[in-house]
């Protein structure tokens, strides 16, 4: 059995597609998505998918509480992980441009069960953070709708009916947050109809929220204060708040704010030129995010002390003392809402895609699979997560599903990276149209960097995380592994 629960699926050169080479990559049946996407539609991709709940929502929570100023430094540590992982996603994803991802290439190194495990771990990254990301859209839509057009709306459709406090599950005294759940519900609608239409409107809202972001930072730089940034790192209060510690924290925190630029990954499978255009997609847009995040940071905590920043809507936060800059700061919730919807976009495509993978390979029934045939676009799997990112959504708190992305993510992350080492020694003759430059250095280093930032809220949220894998291993054990193609005798 235990040999069974490592078997490696076989890997096969990506015929090219631009040269008109049959492709099926190394799941069969992917050829019968569409192939739309060029390049430029996988950077708005990741940018639309990255940019969002970072800026709008985490950094100033996580300044407030962890960091302060030094969340700059936060972000750079983020970063560094995030950019190890993405050049080891790059070559992945041009050699095997297939629409699995971390849990596609993690099957061809590493065998089965760690691909299954892989594969649940990214559930709780696109599943749970399309949700997380739904009820910070409803917060920025119910401030916009009760402050600037001061219309009112009921307390008890506005937040979810149990909070946590940092130990246990309180009652709120709310019925469910219905914004939220109507936003899951609009999106999964559009991804239902296709994926042109889904990257069409993604790469209007994207221009939406760089704008404003853009505007933010030109207008804001003029009222930065130099004082707010001293001290840079406060001194330590306690396990994770402030010093040098505390900037570790904030790290793990605002490694919420990168998920998304693999995402693009998901989309090799209908990416026009996949070996050109995937590196491009992925390495532009966590590029392009990176140095946003840094300057918005500086320019947050330079306007307004970072004691002021921990509420749900820190961007909008720094502009309420400015009554000049009320304009700007309606500005920003409408990009708020815009950006946002953007990044329940690209992860409500994320997840159906991911399903459809491990339907392929028997590992998850087989309703995942199915296209839809005018559509050509995973439609049951899509009807599915977006019931489930509704209902997290209009029933979950905030908090606790926003640590449990970073955690999945995190050990996706950790897996891509030793993967391409080991399939650098296993399959030295495949061909690469991207190799990771010093393979023997980024990739070690990757998984250390991801692992020790997974480690941060797993000391807080073990048994939740526990308690997930092994609902996991129910369903592997009960189902994939018995219906797994690649038991099937040949």
């Amino acid at each position: 059995m235990l040999k069974a629960l490592f078997r490696v699926k076989p890997v096969a050169p990506a015929g090219h597609v631009d040269a008109g080479e049959p492709f099926e990559g190394s799941l069969d049946g992917e050829a019968t998505l569409k192939r739309t996407l060029t390049a430029k539609h996988l950077v708005l991709l990741g940018v639309g998918a990255v940019i969002g709940a970072g800026i709008f929502v985490l950094t100033g929570q996580a300044a407030a509480n962890h960091a302060g100023p030094a969340i700059m430094l936060s972000f750079v540590m983020a970063g560094f992980a995030c950019a190890l992982a993405g050049l080891c996603y790059a070559e992945f994803s041009a050699l095997m441009p297939v629409s699995g991802s971390a849990y596609s290439y993690s099957y061809a190194t590493l065998g089965e069960f760690v691909a299954w495990f892989i594969g649940w771990c990214l559930v709780l990254e696109y599943l749970f953070a399309s949700a997380t990301v739904a009820v910070g859209w409803s917060g920025y839509l119910i401030s916009f709708l009760t402050t600037t057009l001061h219309l009112p709306f009921p307390t008890e459709l506005a937040q979810a009916p149990i909070n946590w406090d940092g130990h246990t599950f309180i009652a709120t005294g709310s019925i469910l947050n219905l914004p939220a759940i109507a936003i899951v519900a609009a999106i999964s609608g559009l991804c239902y109809v296709g994926i042109t239409q889904s990257a069409f409107v993604n790469a209007i809202v994207v221009a939406i929220k760089v704008t404003v972001i853009v505007l933010f930072i030109g207008i804001g730089a003029t009222y930065i204060d130099p004082a707010n940034w001293t001290p840079f790192i406060p001194a330590n209060e306690g396990p994770g708040k402030f010093g040098f510690e505390g900037v570790t924290r904030a790290a793990a925190i605002v490694f919420f704010a990168y998920i998304g630029f693999d995402a693009v990954s998901t989309a090799a499978g209908e990416a026009k030129n996949p070996q050109r255009d995937m590196p491009v997609g992925i390495l532009g847009s966590l590029a392009i995010c990176t140095v946003i995040y840094i300057i918005v940071c500086a320019v947050l905590t330079g306007m307004t002390n970072y004691t002021l920043l921990g509420t749900a809507k820190p961007v909008a936060t720094a502009l309420e003392p400015y009554p000049n800059l009320a304009w700007l700061k309606t500005a920003v919730e409408i990009g708020a809402i815009a950006g946002l919807s953007s990044v329940i976009l690209v992860m409500l495509m994320a997840q159906p895609r991911i399903f459809y993978s491990m339907a392929k390979d028997g590992l998850m029934p087989k309703f995942f699979g199915r296209v839809h045939p005018k559509y050509r676009t995973p439609y049951v799997g899509t009807i599915i997560v977006g019931v489930l990112a509704a209902a997290l959504a209009g029933l979950m708190p905030l908090n606790v599903l926003g640590e449990l992305v970073s955690m999945g993510t995190l050990l996706a992350f950790a897996t891509v990276c030793a993967g391409v080492l080991i399939l650098r020694y296993t399959r030295p003759e495949m061909p690469r149209p991207f190799k990771v430059p010093m393979a023997i250095v980024i990739c070690p280093l990757g998984v250390v960097a991801c692992l020790y930032l997974f480690w941060q809220p797993f000391v807080e949220h073990w048994k939740i995380f526990v308690g997930w894998t092994i609902l996991g291993l129910v369903v592997y054990f009960t189902y994939g592994f018995w219906n797994s193609k690649l038991r099937q005798p040949t």
